[in-house]
């Protein structure tokens, strides 16, 4: 159990340091502002704490130090500068190495924490005196505060099981108490009988009213350890501003309903007795009836903006493991194929009623299909702000000026793609940094501002997901890329390539144009790692470039790899499954065009030729073909390439299963999928196929050279 607990002290420590990083980041460019401030203390307080409870000792005495140091800045006392973010981004490295246990040397691990301990400190107030000693944040003396007194209400219902958590109710309130002017009231409606009392539990809860010049964040670092599990409702009912205007506050009546205690039933059954306090005004002092029904609508649209806050703060989610939701999609796969063959089975029946379950348990099944797969989707932006640091700090390292520009953020993609996205991404922006992006001397020289800009972006495109890593640097220089190109033997001296197939080329193993090797780039390892990284998510990536103007890196990758859209086609009686990301449209080819084509695999489309695999003759399979054959016309590297089939069948939702371990390693195929009638239908890997069919036919033009 403790285990248990500590792992999962460490996924949500990961989670927080990731947003401190981001949030760090910020910091640097937007240094007045205090809710970022109070976002790095929040991080840093609850890492400190939740460390602390679960034995993580080392981590909590670090922690605070750090915190102690940004307690002075929320307070007005210290200002964050270029200094203190740098200290903060290595202190954030150097928890995450405390909790991952590297295996690093124990020394050195202590060594680089007392040295940014020291820096820390260097950056107090008085700082030769500053030590372990340093107070905590919270009981140090409390600052000079700009902002007015705001009075809460507050409704706080702790966890039953807080105590066997080991922590304690009293503490708590007793901290909250120290925030200011309070009264609490404990609710003790809901302590069962004697006999019935686990003395272990919490049954009470409490109602009351706080006021104090520390703000919403204050009150909400008092449960920051139990946050998930507490309802804590705070409400602002009064400011200062407020109360010079009001000797008096709402009547009792009204507490009584917004507190939820009495209903307004029950108060208008006591008050139907007298007048509603406007008519008797209007009777008796004359109020036109104008103002009082101002004064009424004043009063709800207050009431409605507060209930509009409430419902905002009340929302709810929950953690559950990967691995549950990894099994919820998986059974879901299940449950798609099990609804095919039903549906299938249906229809050859031709029984009504059986049709009828039929379409309902496919409605039903696709409903939680988009609802699981859902489950699994996360917004891109976790992994653009990763990248702000790798920007940051490889910027510094080569004595260059970059700013990271982002867009679509929220755009959402399956959790498993997003992981494996990240070291292409890696790989591309530091190809941009190192090889695009100039010194700011040369851009000075070229007429362009000295800092350079890596802008990436997300789009969603139909089934896929558009990734673009642009920036403005050099650009690709065709000349150098073809003289390379010819030098490796991928093209030959007089080819007639197209800008985007020769920077295709870039991709093959070990292509490289760099004069030097540094040590962040140049040995011609990683762009053939990043096409191959994609091409394993079954997407597809492209390069456009114009030489002194920048390089756009464009990646299409579906939005998920469990359950994917494809086209399923035939070849004699075997199915195969493209996926329908990378399918452009079909053509007929018949006889008479392949004659046509004196034995060259090209089909005249609209005027343009298109180079074609007949994937008959691709994988050996015996028969005749069709008259007249489909050709599925795919988007790979820029490039638009057919596969020859007998038949096109149609779109089909595929449940993706892997290949067992004596069909690992057949080429042109990435896995197969279940059909409704219990059949199996392979699914081609539509990069690798267009990879072997290019060597297949670079081969004798290598000879040639």
């Amino acid at each position: 159990m403790i285990d248990q607990q500590k792992e999962i002290f460490r996924e949500e420590a990961n989670e927080l340091l990731a947003e401190l990083e981001t949030s760090l980041l910020e910091l640097e460019e937007n240094s007045g502002d205090s809710e970022l401030v109070a976002q790095v203390f929040r991080a840093m307080h609850t890492i400190k704490g939740s460390g602390a409870m679960f034995g993580f000792d080392e981590v909590a005495a670090f922690t605070h130090e750090v915190e102690t140091v940004f307690y002075q800045v929320r307070n007005g006392k210290l200002q964050v500068t270029k200094a203190l973010v740098d200290l903060s981004l290595s202190a954030k490295d150097h928890i995450r190495s405390l909790l991952d246990d590297s295996g690093e040397d124990p020394a050195a691990i202590f060594s680089r924490g007392q040295g940014l301990v020291d820096g820390f400190r260097g950056l107090l107030p008085g700082a030769c005196e500053a030590d372990a000693a340093t107070p905590e944040p919270a009981d140090a003396p409390a600052a000079p505060r700009p902002s007015a007194n705001v009075t809460y209400r507050l409704r706080i219902r702790l966890p039953r099981d807080i105590i066997m958590r080991g922590t304690r109710p009293l503490s708590l309130l007793q901290e909250l108490e120290e925030l200011g002017p309070c009264r609490l009231v404990a609710q003790t409606g809901d302590i069962p009988l004697l006999g019935e009392i686990d003395p272990e539990s919490c049954y009470a809860y409490w109602e009351g009213a706080l006021t104090t010049d520390r703000g919403l964040n204050a009150i909400r670092d008092v449960f920051i350890f139990v946050e998930d599990d507490t309802e804590l409702t705070i409400d602002v009912i009064d400011e200062d501003d407020n109360l010079e205007s009001e000797n008096d506050y709402k009547r009792l009546g009204e507490i009584l309903i917004e507190r939820g205690d009495l209903s307004p039933a029950a108060l208008q059954e006591v008050l139907s007795v007298q007048k509603p306090l406007g008519e008797m005004l209007m009777q008796a002092k004359g109020i036109h009836p104008d103002k009082i029904e101002a004064a009424l609508a004043e009063q709800q649209q207050v009431r409605e903006m507060r209930q509009k806050r409430q419902d905002q703060q009340t929302g709810a989610t929950i953690r559950v493991p990967a691995e549950r939701l990894d099994f919820l999609v998986d059974m879901v796969g299940e449950l798609v194929t099990v609804q095919a063959r039903l549906s299938q089975a249906a229809a050859s029946r031709n029984d009504p009623d059986l049709v009828s379950i039929s379409e309902e348990v496919e409605r039903l099944t696709a409903e939680l299909r988009d609802s699981s797969l859902d489950m699994r989707m996360l917004p891109i932006g976790s992994t653009f702000s990763k990248f702000k640091r790798l920007v940051r700090d490889l910027s510094m390292e080569l004595g260059k000026q970059i700013e990271m520009a982002t867009e679509g953020a929220e755009t959402e993609l399956d959790k498993t793609v997003i992981e494996k996205l990240n070291d292409p991404l890696i790989h591309l922006i530091r190809n941009s940094i190192d090889h695009g992006i100039e010194t700011p001397e040369d851009r000075a020289a070229l007429g362009k501002p000295p800092k350079g800009t890596v802008h990436l972006a997300a789009t969603h495109s139909g089934d896929s997901v558009l990734i673009t890593i642009r920036d403005d640097g050099r650009g690709l220089n065709r000349e150098t890329i073809l003289a390379k190109a010819v030098e490796k033997g991928l093209v030959a001296q007089d080819a007639q390539l197209s800008d985007r197939e020769l920077f295709a080329k870039i991709f093959a193993p070990g292509f490289s144009t760099a004069q030097k090797v540094t040590g962040v780039s140049g040995r011609g390892v990683g762009m053939d790692v990043v096409k191959r990284a994609i091409d394993a998510l079954q997407g597809s990536i492209s390069l456009d470039s114009e030489h002194g103007l920048g390089t756009t890196v464009t990646i299409k990758i579906p939005l998920t790899l469990a359950i994917v859209e494809s086209l399923l086609v035939s070849i004699g009686g075997d199915a195969f499954v493209l996926p329908l990301s990378t399918v452009e449209e079909g053509v007929e080819l018949t006889r008479q065009d392949v004659t046509a084509a004196h034995g060259r695999n090209l089909a005249h489309v609209r005027g343009q030729l298109v180079p074609y695999i007949p994937l008959r003759e691709q994988f050996a399979m015996a028969g005749e073909t069709p008259a007249i054959q489909q050709i599925v016309i795919t988007q790979v590297a820029g490039r638009r390439v057919g596969f020859v089939v007998d038949h096109v069948i149609g779109e089909h939702h595929t449940v993706i299963k892997s290949l067992g371990r004596l069909y690992r390693d057949v080429e042109g195929i990435s896995g197969a999928t279940i059909l409704g009638d219990g059949s199996v239908a392979l699914i081609l890997d539509v990069p690798k196929l267009v990879r072997e069919a290019e060597l297949l036919e670079e081969g004798p033009q290598r000879s040639a050279i």
